[in-house]
Protein backbone atom coordinates (compact mmCIF):
# COMPACT_ATOMS: atom_id res chain seq x y z
CA UNK A 1 0.00 0.00 0.00
CA UNK A 2 1.36 3.21 -0.88
CA UNK A 3 1.26 6.61 1.20
CA UNK A 4 1.43 10.12 0.73
CA UNK A 5 3.71 12.38 2.71
CA UNK A 6 0.42 12.94 4.98
CA UNK A 7 0.03 9.27 5.75
CA UNK A 8 -2.72 8.76 4.23
CA UNK A 9 -3.02 5.99 1.24
CA UNK A 10 -2.41 6.90 -2.52
CA UNK A 11 -5.11 5.45 -5.14
CA UNK A 12 -2.71 3.26 -7.43
CA UNK A 13 -5.53 3.16 -9.76
CA UNK A 14 -4.89 4.71 -13.37
CA UNK A 15 -7.51 6.59 -15.28
CA UNK A 16 -8.73 5.35 -19.09
CA UNK A 17 -6.72 7.57 -21.43
CA UNK A 18 -7.74 6.55 -24.40
CA UNK A 19 -10.55 8.41 -26.22
CA UNK A 20 -13.73 6.79 -26.29
CA UNK A 21 -16.93 9.14 -27.41
CA UNK A 22 -14.52 10.04 -31.21
CA UNK A 23 -16.17 13.03 -32.85
CA UNK A 24 -17.66 11.17 -36.28
CA UNK A 25 -17.95 12.79 -39.22
CA UNK A 26 -21.69 12.00 -39.13
CA UNK A 27 -21.73 14.33 -35.87
CA UNK A 28 -21.66 17.57 -38.17
CA UNK A 29 -23.84 16.50 -40.27
CA UNK A 30 -28.00 16.47 -39.51
CA UNK A 31 -31.18 15.02 -40.85
CA UNK A 32 -32.58 18.52 -40.58
CA UNK A 33 -35.91 17.71 -38.82
CA UNK A 34 -36.81 21.50 -38.94
CA UNK A 35 -37.59 21.13 -42.14
CA UNK A 36 -41.67 21.00 -42.93
CA UNK A 37 -42.27 21.43 -39.00
CA UNK A 38 -45.39 20.63 -37.74
CA UNK A 39 -47.12 20.07 -34.85
CA UNK A 40 -47.37 16.47 -35.88
CA UNK A 41 -44.04 16.25 -36.19
CA UNK A 42 -42.79 17.71 -33.70
CA UNK A 43 -45.17 15.93 -31.09
CA UNK A 44 -43.42 12.68 -33.00
CA UNK A 45 -39.75 13.94 -32.10
CA UNK A 46 -40.85 14.97 -28.54
CA UNK A 47 -42.15 10.40 -28.13
CA UNK A 48 -39.04 9.43 -29.60
CA UNK A 49 -37.03 11.32 -26.80
CA UNK A 50 -38.94 10.55 -24.31
CA UNK A 51 -38.38 6.89 -25.35
CA UNK A 52 -34.82 7.04 -24.75
CA UNK A 53 -34.11 8.10 -28.39
CA UNK A 54 -32.83 11.71 -28.43
CA UNK A 55 -31.18 11.95 -31.62
CA UNK A 56 -33.96 13.98 -33.41
CA UNK A 57 -34.61 16.13 -30.61
CA UNK A 58 -30.86 17.46 -30.35
CA UNK A 59 -30.80 17.81 -34.26
CA UNK A 60 -33.60 20.27 -33.80
CA UNK A 61 -32.73 22.02 -30.77
CA UNK A 62 -29.52 22.73 -32.78
CA UNK A 63 -31.46 23.86 -35.54
CA UNK A 64 -33.90 26.38 -33.11
CA UNK A 65 -30.53 27.72 -32.25
CA UNK A 66 -28.95 28.37 -35.65
CA UNK A 67 -32.40 29.45 -36.88
CA UNK A 68 -33.60 31.92 -34.61
CA UNK A 69 -31.75 35.19 -33.75
CA UNK A 70 -33.56 36.19 -30.56
CA UNK A 71 -33.74 32.19 -29.12
CA UNK A 72 -30.08 32.38 -30.05
CA UNK A 73 -29.28 35.92 -28.25
CA UNK A 74 -31.39 34.84 -25.33
CA UNK A 75 -29.46 31.42 -24.40
CA UNK A 76 -25.98 33.20 -25.29
CA UNK A 77 -27.03 35.79 -22.77
CA UNK A 78 -27.90 33.71 -20.22
CA UNK A 79 -24.73 31.28 -20.61
CA UNK A 80 -22.13 34.51 -20.64
CA UNK A 81 -23.72 35.18 -17.48
CA UNK A 82 -21.88 32.56 -15.90
CA UNK A 83 -18.91 32.13 -18.00
CA UNK A 84 -18.50 36.20 -17.66
CA UNK A 85 -17.46 35.78 -13.97
CA UNK A 86 -14.51 35.55 -12.15
CA UNK A 87 -14.08 31.85 -9.88
CA UNK A 88 -11.41 30.73 -7.77
CA UNK A 89 -10.47 27.11 -6.01
CA UNK A 90 -11.30 27.23 -2.63
CA UNK A 91 -9.67 24.64 -0.17
CA UNK A 92 -11.84 22.27 2.03
CA UNK A 93 -10.06 23.55 5.02
CA UNK A 94 -7.01 25.45 6.12
CA UNK A 95 -4.86 22.98 7.01
CA UNK A 96 -1.39 21.73 5.14
CA UNK A 97 -2.54 19.16 2.89
CA UNK A 98 -6.35 20.58 1.80
CA UNK A 99 -4.32 23.88 0.56
CA UNK A 100 -1.58 21.55 -1.68
CA UNK A 101 -4.77 20.05 -3.19
CA UNK A 102 -6.29 22.66 -3.77
CA UNK A 103 -3.42 24.82 -5.62
CA UNK A 104 -2.85 21.24 -7.47
CA UNK A 105 -6.26 21.46 -8.53
CA UNK A 106 -5.90 25.34 -9.30
CA UNK A 107 -3.04 25.23 -11.36
CA UNK A 108 -4.43 22.42 -13.51
CA UNK A 109 -7.78 23.99 -14.23
CA UNK A 110 -6.78 27.69 -15.03
CA UNK A 111 -3.67 25.70 -17.15
CA UNK A 112 -6.08 24.14 -19.23
CA UNK A 113 -6.47 26.00 -22.97
CA UNK A 114 -10.00 27.99 -23.10
CA UNK A 115 -11.45 26.76 -19.72
CA UNK A 116 -14.23 29.37 -20.66
CA UNK A 117 -15.04 27.49 -24.13
CA UNK A 118 -15.53 24.45 -21.92
CA UNK A 119 -17.75 25.81 -19.13
CA UNK A 120 -19.96 27.24 -22.18
CA UNK A 121 -20.25 23.56 -23.86
CA UNK A 122 -21.08 22.38 -20.25
CA UNK A 123 -23.61 25.08 -20.27
CA UNK A 124 -25.41 23.93 -23.27
CA UNK A 125 -27.25 21.74 -21.15
CA UNK A 126 -29.58 25.06 -20.31
CA UNK A 127 -31.10 24.53 -23.48
CA UNK A 128 -30.83 20.51 -24.26
CA UNK A 129 -30.86 19.37 -20.44
CA UNK A 130 -27.83 17.63 -20.35
CA UNK A 131 -24.16 18.22 -21.71
CA UNK A 132 -21.24 15.89 -21.96
CA UNK A 133 -17.57 16.31 -22.36
CA UNK A 134 -14.78 13.72 -21.80
CA UNK A 135 -11.92 14.46 -20.17
CA UNK A 136 -8.51 13.34 -21.67
CA UNK A 137 -6.08 12.15 -19.37
CA UNK A 138 -2.26 11.87 -19.27
CA UNK A 139 0.25 10.96 -16.58
CA UNK A 140 3.31 12.90 -15.93
CA UNK A 141 5.94 12.26 -13.61
CA UNK A 142 3.74 10.05 -11.47
CA UNK A 143 0.76 12.10 -11.48
CA UNK A 144 -2.53 12.47 -13.51
CA UNK A 145 -3.15 15.51 -15.74
CA UNK A 146 -6.01 16.41 -17.71
CA UNK A 147 -4.43 16.81 -21.38
CA UNK A 148 -7.97 18.47 -22.80
CA UNK A 149 -11.49 18.27 -22.35
CA UNK A 150 -13.38 17.35 -25.59
CA UNK A 151 -17.39 18.51 -25.83
CA UNK A 152 -19.21 15.40 -27.41
CA UNK A 153 -22.56 15.86 -29.27
CA UNK A 154 -25.51 14.94 -27.39
CA UNK A 155 -27.07 12.88 -30.00
CA UNK A 156 -23.93 10.73 -29.54
CA UNK A 157 -26.13 9.53 -26.31
CA UNK A 158 -29.27 7.44 -25.53
CA UNK A 159 -30.95 5.81 -22.93
CA UNK A 160 -31.57 2.01 -22.78
CA UNK A 161 -34.75 0.46 -21.61
CA UNK A 162 -33.40 0.29 -18.06
CA UNK A 163 -32.87 3.95 -18.35
CA UNK A 164 -29.13 3.76 -18.06
CA UNK A 165 -27.05 6.53 -20.46
CA UNK A 166 -25.27 5.28 -23.17
CA UNK A 167 -22.95 6.40 -25.68
CA UNK A 168 -22.57 5.50 -29.57
CA UNK A 169 -19.23 4.68 -30.55
CA UNK A 170 -17.48 3.76 -33.97
CA UNK A 171 -17.17 0.02 -32.69
CA UNK A 172 -20.24 -0.07 -30.75
CA UNK A 173 -23.16 1.38 -32.44
CA UNK A 174 -25.26 0.32 -30.02
CA UNK A 175 -23.78 2.01 -27.47
CA UNK A 176 -21.77 1.37 -24.10
CA UNK A 177 -22.06 2.38 -20.44
CA UNK A 178 -20.26 5.52 -19.64
CA UNK A 179 -16.72 4.55 -18.14
CA UNK A 180 -16.74 5.67 -14.45
CA UNK A 181 -14.04 9.35 -14.20
CA UNK A 182 -14.21 10.11 -17.67
CA UNK A 183 -16.75 12.58 -18.65
CA UNK A 184 -17.95 15.34 -17.58
CA UNK A 185 -22.25 15.25 -17.22
CA UNK A 186 -23.59 18.73 -16.63
CA UNK A 187 -27.40 18.47 -15.94
CA UNK A 188 -30.05 21.06 -16.17
CA UNK A 189 -33.37 20.73 -14.86
CA UNK A 190 -35.57 23.75 -16.16
CA UNK A 191 -38.99 21.11 -14.49
CA UNK A 192 -39.01 17.25 -12.85
CA UNK A 193 -38.98 14.54 -15.00
CA UNK A 194 -36.51 12.68 -17.25
CA UNK A 195 -33.21 14.65 -18.40
CA UNK A 196 -34.67 14.12 -21.90
CA UNK A 197 -37.18 17.09 -20.71
CA UNK A 198 -35.37 19.24 -18.63
CA UNK A 199 -34.00 21.70 -20.89
CA UNK A 200 -35.27 25.06 -21.53
CA UNK A 201 -35.80 24.36 -25.57
CA UNK A 202 -38.07 21.62 -24.95
CA UNK A 203 -40.04 24.39 -23.34
CA UNK A 204 -40.34 27.10 -25.88
CA UNK A 205 -39.71 24.24 -28.71
CA UNK A 206 -43.72 25.04 -29.46
CA UNK A 207 -43.52 28.66 -29.17
CA UNK A 208 -40.42 28.35 -31.75
CA UNK A 209 -42.97 26.40 -34.42
CA UNK A 210 -45.68 28.78 -34.18
CA UNK A 211 -43.31 31.64 -34.90
CA UNK A 212 -41.75 29.90 -37.72
CA UNK A 213 -45.80 29.87 -39.21
CA UNK A 214 -46.04 33.21 -38.29
CA UNK A 215 -43.02 34.45 -40.25
CA UNK A 216 -43.48 32.26 -43.46
CA UNK A 217 -47.61 33.90 -43.67
CA UNK A 218 -45.40 37.16 -42.96
CA UNK A 219 -43.11 36.85 -45.29
CA UNK A 220 -45.26 36.32 -48.26
CA UNK A 221 -48.24 38.84 -47.46
CA UNK A 222 -44.85 41.03 -47.99
CA UNK A 223 -43.93 39.64 -51.34
CA UNK A 224 -47.64 40.02 -52.13
CA UNK A 225 -48.83 43.26 -50.85
CA UNK A 226 -45.44 44.98 -50.54
CA UNK A 227 -45.28 46.59 -53.79
CA UNK A 228 -48.17 48.69 -55.72
CA UNK A 229 -49.95 46.10 -58.09
CA UNK A 230 -49.56 46.58 -61.07
CA UNK A 231 -52.59 46.35 -63.59
CA UNK A 232 -51.98 46.54 -67.58
CA UNK A 233 -54.95 47.27 -70.24
CA UNK A 234 -54.39 46.60 -73.64
CA UNK A 235 -57.12 47.69 -76.39
CA UNK A 236 -59.71 45.63 -78.04
CA UNK A 237 -58.22 44.02 -80.92
CA UNK A 238 -54.39 44.35 -79.78
CA UNK A 239 -52.85 40.68 -81.19
CA UNK A 240 -51.09 38.13 -78.76
CA UNK A 241 -48.06 39.65 -79.39
CA UNK A 242 -49.38 43.30 -78.16
CA UNK A 243 -50.71 41.26 -74.53
CA UNK A 244 -47.14 39.37 -74.25
CA UNK A 245 -45.30 42.93 -74.75
CA UNK A 246 -47.31 44.58 -72.19
CA UNK A 247 -47.05 41.37 -69.85
CA UNK A 248 -43.12 41.54 -70.25
CA UNK A 249 -43.25 45.86 -69.53
CA UNK A 250 -45.65 45.13 -66.21
CA UNK A 251 -42.33 42.12 -65.35
CA UNK A 252 -39.87 44.92 -66.01
CA UNK A 253 -41.58 47.51 -64.23
CA UNK A 254 -41.48 45.25 -61.11
CA UNK A 255 -37.48 44.60 -61.22
CA UNK A 256 -36.12 47.67 -62.88
CA UNK A 257 -38.74 50.29 -63.16
CA UNK A 258 -38.54 51.03 -66.39
CA UNK A 259 -40.23 49.23 -69.76
CA UNK A 260 -42.30 50.39 -72.71
CA UNK A 261 -45.85 49.17 -74.07
CA UNK A 262 -47.26 49.17 -77.16
CA UNK A 263 -49.07 52.21 -78.67
CA UNK A 264 -52.75 51.87 -77.18
CA UNK A 265 -51.86 50.00 -74.02
CA UNK A 266 -52.03 51.91 -70.49
CA UNK A 267 -50.47 50.28 -67.41
CA UNK A 268 -52.10 51.49 -63.74
CA UNK A 269 -50.70 51.14 -60.33
CA UNK A 270 -53.24 50.24 -57.47
CA UNK A 271 -51.43 50.95 -54.22
CA UNK A 272 -52.38 48.22 -51.14
CA UNK A 273 -53.74 48.84 -47.65
CA UNK A 274 -53.05 46.06 -45.47
CA UNK A 275 -51.32 47.69 -42.87
CA UNK A 276 -53.70 46.39 -40.29
CA UNK A 277 -53.39 43.09 -41.45
CA UNK A 278 -49.51 43.02 -41.26
CA UNK A 279 -49.78 44.36 -37.62
CA UNK A 280 -51.60 40.74 -36.99
CA UNK A 281 -48.55 39.09 -37.82
CA UNK A 282 -45.85 41.30 -35.87
CA UNK A 283 -47.87 40.90 -32.79
CA UNK A 284 -47.82 36.65 -32.91
CA UNK A 285 -43.86 37.50 -33.38
CA UNK A 286 -43.06 39.98 -30.78
CA UNK A 287 -45.63 37.30 -28.60
CA UNK A 288 -43.55 34.28 -28.82
CA UNK A 289 -40.14 36.12 -28.32
CA UNK A 290 -41.64 37.37 -25.23
CA UNK A 291 -42.41 33.67 -24.39
CA UNK A 292 -39.13 32.84 -25.19
CA UNK A 293 -37.70 35.38 -23.28
CA UNK A 294 -39.67 34.50 -20.12
CA UNK A 295 -38.44 31.09 -20.81
CA UNK A 296 -35.01 31.65 -20.98
CA UNK A 297 -34.38 34.32 -19.18
CA UNK A 298 -37.00 34.73 -16.62
CA UNK A 299 -38.18 37.80 -18.05
CA UNK A 300 -38.70 40.08 -20.93
CA UNK A 301 -37.92 43.13 -19.60
CA UNK A 302 -34.06 43.62 -19.58
CA UNK A 303 -34.12 41.98 -23.12
CA UNK A 304 -36.87 44.18 -25.03
CA UNK A 305 -37.64 47.19 -22.84
CA UNK A 306 -40.47 48.87 -25.82
CA UNK A 307 -43.05 51.88 -24.99
CA UNK A 308 -44.22 50.35 -21.98
CA UNK A 309 -41.18 49.26 -20.40
CA UNK A 310 -39.27 51.64 -18.11
CA UNK A 311 -35.52 51.59 -16.61
CA UNK A 312 -37.22 51.36 -13.24
CA UNK A 313 -39.15 47.90 -14.31
CA UNK A 314 -35.98 46.05 -15.75
CA UNK A 315 -34.00 46.36 -13.01
CA UNK A 316 -36.58 45.19 -11.06
CA UNK A 317 -36.87 42.18 -13.46
CA UNK A 318 -33.31 41.94 -13.58
CA UNK A 319 -33.27 40.79 -9.99
CA UNK A 320 -35.12 37.70 -11.44
CA UNK A 321 -32.01 37.18 -13.46
CA UNK A 322 -29.52 37.07 -10.97
CA UNK A 323 -31.51 34.26 -9.03
CA UNK A 324 -30.60 32.19 -12.66
CA UNK A 325 -27.03 33.60 -12.84
CA UNK A 326 -26.56 32.39 -9.17
CA UNK A 327 -28.47 29.18 -9.63
CA UNK A 328 -26.79 28.02 -13.34
CA UNK A 329 -22.94 29.16 -11.30
CA UNK A 330 -23.58 26.77 -8.02
CA UNK A 331 -24.86 24.10 -10.78
CA UNK A 332 -21.93 23.88 -12.78
CA UNK A 333 -19.70 24.19 -9.87
CA UNK A 334 -21.00 21.23 -8.34
CA UNK A 335 -20.43 19.49 -11.75
CA UNK A 336 -17.26 20.13 -12.03
CA UNK A 337 -16.39 19.32 -8.37
CA UNK A 338 -18.46 16.05 -9.06
CA UNK A 339 -16.71 14.92 -12.38
CA UNK A 340 -13.25 16.76 -12.70
CA UNK A 341 -11.93 17.53 -9.32
CA UNK A 342 -12.85 14.34 -7.82
CA UNK A 343 -11.47 12.39 -10.21
CA UNK A 344 -7.82 14.81 -9.98
CA UNK A 345 -8.37 14.29 -6.08
CA UNK A 346 -8.30 10.25 -6.03
CA UNK A 347 -5.80 9.88 -8.48
CA UNK A 348 -3.65 11.56 -7.57
CA UNK A 349 -3.89 12.17 -3.59
CA UNK A 350 -6.24 9.01 -2.14
CA UNK A 351 -9.41 8.30 -2.03
CA UNK A 352 -10.13 9.04 1.79
CA UNK A 353 -8.51 13.22 0.75
CA UNK A 354 -11.52 15.93 1.16
CA UNK A 355 -12.11 17.83 -2.03
CA UNK A 356 -11.00 21.27 -2.89
CA UNK A 357 -14.75 23.71 -3.92
CA UNK A 358 -15.06 25.51 -7.34
CA UNK A 359 -16.49 29.11 -6.83
CA UNK A 360 -18.20 31.68 -8.73
CA UNK A 361 -18.48 34.95 -8.05
CA UNK A 362 -22.18 35.49 -8.78
CA UNK A 363 -22.77 38.19 -6.02
CA UNK A 364 -24.10 41.49 -7.26
CA UNK A 365 -21.85 43.92 -7.54
CA UNK A 366 -21.21 46.03 -4.29
CA UNK A 367 -20.68 49.43 -2.62
CA UNK A 368 -17.26 49.17 -2.42
CA UNK A 369 -17.36 52.97 -1.24
CA UNK A 370 -20.02 52.65 1.39
CA UNK A 371 -18.88 49.17 2.86
CA UNK A 372 -14.95 51.12 3.49
CA UNK A 373 -16.88 53.46 5.92
CA UNK A 374 -19.37 50.89 7.13
CA UNK A 375 -15.64 48.73 8.50
CA UNK A 376 -13.94 52.22 9.08
CA UNK A 377 -16.55 53.09 11.36
CA UNK A 378 -17.00 49.36 12.96
CA UNK A 379 -12.99 48.95 13.63
CA UNK A 380 -12.09 52.48 14.75
CA UNK A 381 -14.96 54.29 16.33
CA UNK A 382 -16.66 51.09 17.75
CA UNK A 383 -13.59 49.03 17.71
CA UNK A 384 -14.54 45.56 16.71
CA UNK A 385 -12.10 43.04 15.89
CA UNK A 386 -12.27 42.32 12.00
CA UNK A 387 -9.32 39.59 10.59
CA UNK A 388 -6.80 41.10 8.47
CA UNK A 389 -7.97 38.12 5.91
CA UNK A 390 -11.29 39.07 5.43
CA UNK A 391 -10.69 42.91 4.76
CA UNK A 392 -8.28 41.45 1.94
CA UNK A 393 -10.95 39.52 0.50
CA UNK A 394 -13.83 41.57 0.95
CA UNK A 395 -12.45 43.97 -1.15
CA UNK A 396 -10.67 42.12 -3.50
CA UNK A 397 -7.10 43.44 -2.54
CA UNK A 398 -4.10 40.96 -2.84
CA UNK A 399 -2.45 40.66 0.14
CA UNK A 400 1.06 42.46 0.28
CA UNK A 401 4.27 39.54 0.26
CA UNK A 402 7.79 39.71 2.21
CA UNK A 403 9.81 41.91 0.91
CA UNK A 404 7.18 44.23 -1.95
CA UNK A 405 7.38 48.25 -1.70
CA UNK A 406 3.98 49.27 0.34
CA UNK A 407 2.06 52.27 -0.29
CA UNK A 408 1.18 53.88 2.81
CA UNK A 409 -0.26 57.62 3.21
CA UNK A 410 2.24 60.02 5.02
CA UNK A 411 0.18 61.38 7.89
CA UNK A 412 -1.45 57.89 8.63
CA UNK A 413 -0.57 54.44 8.85
CA UNK A 414 -3.40 52.01 8.10
CA UNK A 415 -3.51 48.63 10.38
CA UNK A 416 -5.79 46.07 11.33
CA UNK A 417 -5.55 46.28 15.29
CA UNK A 418 -5.11 43.23 17.33
CA UNK A 419 -7.24 42.55 20.36
CA UNK A 420 -4.60 43.97 23.23
CA UNK A 421 -4.10 47.15 20.74
CA UNK A 422 -7.39 47.71 20.39
CA UNK A 423 -7.94 47.75 24.66
CA UNK A 424 -4.89 50.00 24.85
CA UNK A 425 -6.04 52.60 22.85
CA UNK A 426 -9.44 52.86 24.33
CA UNK A 427 -7.07 52.80 27.61
CA UNK A 428 -5.24 55.97 26.09
CA UNK A 429 -8.58 57.57 24.98
CA UNK A 430 -9.88 57.78 27.69
CA UNK A 431 -6.74 58.63 29.67
CA UNK A 432 -6.62 62.01 27.46
CA UNK A 433 -9.83 62.95 27.94
CA UNK A 434 -9.38 63.11 31.44
CA UNK A 435 -5.90 64.72 31.82
CA UNK A 436 -7.35 68.39 32.91
CA UNK A 437 -9.59 66.76 35.43
CA UNK A 438 -6.81 64.70 36.57
CA UNK A 439 -4.66 67.83 37.06
CA UNK A 440 -7.64 69.94 38.58
CA UNK A 441 -8.40 66.68 41.32
CA UNK A 442 -4.72 66.28 42.02
CA UNK A 443 -4.04 69.44 43.06
CA UNK A 444 -7.10 69.46 45.48
CA UNK A 445 -6.37 66.57 46.73
CA UNK A 446 -2.52 67.97 47.62
CA UNK A 447 -4.36 70.96 49.29
CA UNK A 448 -6.80 68.69 51.43
CA UNK A 449 -4.04 66.07 52.53
CA UNK A 450 -1.74 69.16 53.61
CA UNK A 451 -4.57 70.98 55.62
CA UNK A 452 -5.09 67.36 57.38
CA UNK A 453 -1.86 66.82 58.10
CA UNK A 454 -2.28 68.69 61.74
CA UNK A 455 -5.66 67.31 62.30
CA UNK A 456 -3.59 63.31 62.03
CA UNK A 457 -0.80 64.59 63.71
CA UNK A 458 -3.27 65.69 66.95
CA UNK A 459 -5.43 62.54 66.67
CA UNK A 460 -2.36 59.91 66.39
CA UNK A 461 0.04 62.08 68.97
CA UNK A 462 -0.77 60.27 72.00
CA UNK A 463 -0.52 56.93 70.54
CA UNK A 464 2.65 58.07 69.69
CA UNK A 465 3.61 58.48 73.07
CA UNK A 466 2.19 54.78 73.81
CA UNK A 467 4.40 53.01 71.22
CA UNK A 468 7.20 55.42 72.54
CA UNK A 469 6.91 53.83 76.07
CA UNK A 470 5.92 50.14 75.02
CA UNK A 471 7.98 47.17 74.48
CA UNK A 472 5.94 45.38 72.32
CA UNK A 473 3.00 45.00 70.21
CA UNK A 474 1.11 42.77 72.97
CA UNK A 475 1.65 45.26 75.48
CA UNK A 476 0.28 48.06 72.92
CA UNK A 477 -2.63 45.82 72.51
CA UNK A 478 -3.32 45.11 76.40
CA UNK A 479 -2.68 48.97 76.86
CA UNK A 480 -5.42 49.49 74.29
CA UNK A 481 -7.90 46.97 75.76
CA UNK A 482 -7.48 48.63 79.50
CA UNK A 483 -9.78 51.52 79.64
CA UNK A 484 -7.37 52.68 82.68
CA UNK A 485 -4.93 52.97 79.88
CA UNK A 486 -6.71 54.76 77.33
CA UNK A 487 -8.36 57.66 79.93
CA UNK A 488 -4.12 57.93 80.53
CA UNK A 489 -3.47 58.42 77.12
CA UNK A 490 -6.41 60.33 76.29
CA UNK A 491 -7.37 62.05 79.56
CA UNK A 492 -5.53 65.23 79.05
CA UNK A 493 -8.93 65.94 76.59
CA UNK A 494 -12.49 66.05 77.64
CA UNK A 495 -15.14 63.97 75.96
CA UNK A 496 -16.40 66.10 74.04
CA UNK A 497 -13.29 67.72 72.48
CA UNK A 498 -12.62 64.11 71.70
CA UNK A 499 -15.61 63.28 70.00
CA UNK A 500 -14.92 66.66 67.88
CA UNK A 501 -11.44 65.75 67.20
CA UNK A 502 -12.51 62.06 65.81
CA UNK A 503 -15.18 63.60 63.71
CA UNK A 504 -12.87 66.08 61.79
CA UNK A 505 -10.48 63.33 61.43
CA UNK A 506 -13.11 60.74 59.86
CA UNK A 507 -14.81 64.15 57.75
CA UNK A 508 -11.09 64.25 56.23
CA UNK A 509 -11.00 61.37 55.32
CA UNK A 510 -13.87 60.69 53.77
CA UNK A 511 -12.99 63.37 51.72
CA UNK A 512 -9.81 62.31 50.57
CA UNK A 513 -11.55 59.05 49.97
CA UNK A 514 -13.62 60.45 47.86
CA UNK A 515 -11.19 62.72 45.97
CA UNK A 516 -9.01 59.41 45.20
CA UNK A 517 -12.08 57.70 43.87
CA UNK A 518 -12.72 60.68 41.75
CA UNK A 519 -9.14 60.76 40.24
CA UNK A 520 -8.97 56.94 39.57
CA UNK A 521 -12.92 57.03 37.74
CA UNK A 522 -13.16 60.63 35.97
CA UNK A 523 -16.10 59.54 33.83
CA UNK A 524 -18.53 58.63 36.66
CA UNK A 525 -17.88 61.77 37.83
Amino acid sequence: MLVDKYGNKVNTKKPIQREIAVASIYDKYSTYPSDGLTPVKLAQIFKEADAGDIYRQMELFEEMEGKDPHLFSQLQTRKNAVVGLDFEILPYSENDKDKEIAQFITDIIFNLDSIDDVFMDLLDAIGKGFAVSEIMWEVKNGKVLVKEIKNRHQKKFFWDENGYMRVATDEEPNGILLPKDKFIIHKYKACSGHITKAGVLRVVAWMYLFKNYDIKDWVSFCEVYGMPLRLGKYAPGSSEDEKNALMRALVTLGSDAAGIVPEGASIEFIDSNKTATSDIYEKLADFCNKEISKAILGQTLTSEIGNSGSYAASKTHGEVRQDLVEADSKALAQTIRRDLIKPLVMFNFGDDSRLPYLKFHSEPPEDLEKSAKTYATLISDIGLPVSEKHVYEKFGIPKPEDGQKLIIPPTRTPTILKDTEIIANKTAKKENTSVKFQKEVDKLADEATEKSKELFKEMFKPLVRLIDNSNSLEEIKEKLDDPVELEKIYGEMTSAEFEELLQRVMFAADMLGRMREDAEHPEDS
